[in-house]
């Protein structure tokens, strides 16, 4: 992993602990996600994500009126400033929650390293930064237990794979594309999260238009159970919060590590899913491959934060 101005500038406490706190927030609404979406048969994950951008604009909004932070205000230039992002982001939330309801979360963690690859390759083309061998090793290892585990997949979901897998695209497409515009400072982390959730709002709320999501939303029969309002409110507060610590953990480390850092956190995740949810179907290939996927996330993390990165030349890499 190749090592920017900005990751060179932060101290191991903020690199680690940026990455800590995106771990808790990216564990704590995945599994919250999957309770609203599966446990309680909520019937339209692009109403959840929109709800997830409402309470980013609004909480964002507020927080600027007071004077707790600041953004830039919006003008013609600020669109052409963070593009493509909005998109990158709508499609990232649509098709990760998604994936959450169609699939069990041992698979859904599994599949997600493919997310790690992507954003390798993305980072190299894009960004100039050069994974070291032990980094690739240890992605290679992650993508080898989810074809495993893949392989003989009791659940198999066509509908849910082909969402993950497009969620793991739009995950690298993110992390690259917002590496590349904090390291530009034109707008900011808090102006990032401001306008993608602001430009994307509009959009997603017709999609789910004409899709029909809104209407199974309305007829969703469970508004009256205040435990469920509560884990839905829950889910759209932590929407915010999760892509606050996704960019302050991009700033302080890069693209790269902050997506494995996300799949990390489904170490936990992994094994705590099967029990929750109800839809995880166990056979040893699957347990094996799932198994040998988290060894690799393990490995990750212990050849990033051990020590500091060092450079690999960029002719040196086979990818």
């Amino acid at each position: 992993m190749g090592t920017t101005d900005v990751e060179a500038g932060s101290s191991m406490f903020l690199r680690m602990g940026s990455a800590a706190l995106y771990g808790a927030a990216s564990f704590l609404i995945t599994v919250v996600n999957k309770t609203v979406l599966t446990t309680y048969h909520f019937p339209s994950y692009q109403v959840l994500g929109m709800g997830q951008m409402a309470a980013t604009v609004v909480i964002l909004y507020i927080s600027k009126r007071l004077g707790l932070l600041s953004f830039p205000h919006l003008d013609s230039s600020v669109f052409r400033k963070i593009w493509p992002l909005p998109f990158i982001y709508m499609g990232n939330l649509v098709s990760g929650l998604g994936g959450t309801k169609e699939l069990s979360l041992p698979m859904l963690t599994v599949l997600r390293r493919f997310s790690i690859l992507m954003t390798m390759m993305g980072e190299l083309y894009f960004l100039g930064t050069r994974p070291t061998a032990a980094v690739q090793l240890s992605v290679y290892t992650m993508i080898a237990g989810a074809m495993i585990a893949a392989s003989n997949d009791l659940a198999y979901s066509p509908l849910g794979y082909s969402l993950v897998l497009v969620n793991d695209a739009f995950t690298a497409a993110n992390g690259v594309c917002m590496k590349s515009k904090l390291d530009s400072a034109e707008l900011g982390k808090h102006g990032l999260m401001f306008y993608n959730a602001l430009f994307m709002l509009l959009p997603a709320t017709g999609l789910a238009w004409f899709t029909g999501d809104l209407d199974r939303a309305y007829a969703y029969t469970g508004w009256d159970n205040i435990f469920f309002l509560a884990q839905f409110a829950g889910s759209c507060v932590m929407g915010c919060l999760l892509t606050y610590t996704i960019i302050l953990c991009t700033m302080h480390n890069s693209a790269l590590t902050t997506t494995v850092i996300g799949c990390l956190k489904n170490v936990c995740i992994t094994y705590f899913g099967m029990v929750i949810g109800g839809d995880y179907v166990f056979s040893w290939v699957n347990f094996a491959g799932i198994n040998v996927s988290v060894m690799g996330s393990l490995l990750y993390s212990w050849v990033t934060f051990k020590r500091p990165d060092k450079p690999v030349p960029k002719e040196t890499l086979t990818v």
